[in-house]
């Protein structure tokens, strides 16, 4: 044992760097332990170093001054929980600069500067370390970087927002609207006050993002990722979901060609059969499912958001970073910097549930019909649904391309016997048939 202490820096104090903190005060002994030396903490940095944290922990180690934190010569450690881009991005390229290894959740500050802080990383050599920036607890960039480096990945479909989910999971279970279980999600400490990254997709994209560089050892750039997020989805998409004996979920998608070098990276909601092992995913947690050329398909489950799980996964990153101070190495594999080719969202095939409003249902469907015909989309199953107001078909096609999908979409809508413009949802194939669709 060495009993020279690592000294960590915590920037920020909320719900997760409450629990971080906690920890490291309750597992003392049990952390050295692992490590080989003690872990002692030199100071955390929040906005109001007065305010009460329920800490039992000397209040001079509280500061408003991040950035004299982070260049303090005796920090070995930056534990990185603030959370945006800025002051936070500067902060953690000081933090490297002076010699500190850094561990974070962040996941926006990974996929917007993952290259650049590698590079960082690697010149000053230290760790950038953020198992907790995707699917909270669930350890799978590990596995993802180590066990699988060398497999060859090539599809990786996960329910990776906690809060999305929740939200989903509930208006299956109840029936009820997005925007009434949005607000029961915030009122439950789900979702934040202004709940936007997550309902419109940019939080999982950006997780999609570093999936995509440990998987495909591509970086893909999160303007290229394709994203839809929830706040459409409706109580007739959650119904027509499980008249087809599915769920509507929030999928990330990331898909690469045996033998290619081009990816494809996606986030949007999607019908899931029930018989699929992302369908009975419920409540907050998340789950994602990795296909590779050797392993087979691996699923990773568990809880994916809250305090206390992601804090679970930045003390793990802690101590990986800890062990590697004390032994003087840093970690040497990192994740690919160069940019692939990211091919468009045009070019996926599916099945795809539409949904058309009209105002003749025996005129319509000849005229669906027709230009569905038109645009090569073939239909596997057709259902009548009959409402108090206009009816609709339901219709369900065969695998198709998306480009020739939105099409007939398009041309549906001016047909004079529809009533209102056709919605349509993406299926995930039953995982005993799944190929490249989604």
């Amino acid at each position: 044992m060495n009993n020279q202490p690592l000294k960590v820096a915590v920037l920020g104090c909320g719900v997760v760097g409450t629990e971080v903190v906690r920890r490291l005060r309750a597992s003392h002994a049990a952390l050295a332990d692992r490590i080989g030396a003690p872990v002692e903490i030199a100071g955390i940095a929040v906005r109001d170093p007065r305010r009460p944290r329920g800490l039992d922990i000397d209040p001079a180690l509280f500061t408003n001054d991040p950035l004299e934190l982070v260049k303090r010569d005796d920090v070995d450690i930056v534990v990185e929980l603030l959370g945006g881009i800025e002051p936070t991005h500067s902060l953690v390229a000081a933090a490297m600069e002076h010699g500190a290894s850094v561990v974070s959740a962040n996941k926006a500050l990974v996929a917007a500067y993952g290259p650049e802080l590698h590079g960082a990383a690697a010149r000053a050599g230290v760790d950038l370390l953020y198992e907790a920036a995707v699917a909270g607890a669930v350890p799978l960039l590990r596995p993802l970087r180590d066990s699988l480096g060398g497999d060859e990945v090539t599809r990786i479909v996960g329910i990776v927002n906690g809060t999305t989910n929740y939200i989903l999971d509930r208006m299956t279970q109840k029936g009820s609207a997005f925007d009434a279980e949005l607000r029961q999600a915030i009122e439950r400490g789900y979702a934040e006050a202004d709940p936007t990254a997550d309902v419109e997709g940019a939080d999982a994209a950006a997780k999609a993002v570093i999936l995509a560089s440990l998987a495909f050892h591509t970086w893909v750039p999160p303007a290229e990722v394709y994203r839809e997020g929830i706040t459409g989805v409706t109580v007739q998409d959650v119904a027509d979901a499980r008249a087809h004996d599915c769920v509507v979920k929030l999928l990330a998608v990331l898909e690469r060609t045996a033998g290619e070098d081009d990816v494809m990276v996606r986030v949007h909601p999607a019908m899931v059969p029930r018989t699929h092992p992302l369908a009975d995913v419920g409540g907050a947690d998340n789950a994602v499912v990795v296909e590779a050329a050797g392993a087979g398909r691996l699923l990773f489950r568990g809880a994916g958001a809250g305090g206390t799980p992601t804090a679970s996964a930045v003390v793990g990153d802690l101590v990986t970073a800890a062990r590697r101070r004390l032994l003087g190495h840093r970690e040497t594999a990192s994740p690919a910097t160069v940019t692939g080719r990211v091919r468009a969202m045009s070019d996926v095939r599916s099945r795809y549930h539409l949904s058309v409003p009209v105002t003749d249902s025996v005129v319509a469907l000849d005229d669906i019909a027709a230009v569905l015909r038109a645009h090569d989309v073939r239909v596997d199953s057709v259902q009548r649904r009959r409402t108090a107001g206009p009816d609709a078909w339901v219709l369900v096609t065969e695998v198709s391309g998306e480009s020739a999908l939105r099409a007939a979409v398009q041309a549906i809508a001016g047909l004079p016997s529809v009533g209102a413009a056709p919605r349509f949802l993406r299926m995930l194939e039953p995982v005993e048939e799944e190929a490249a669709v989604g």
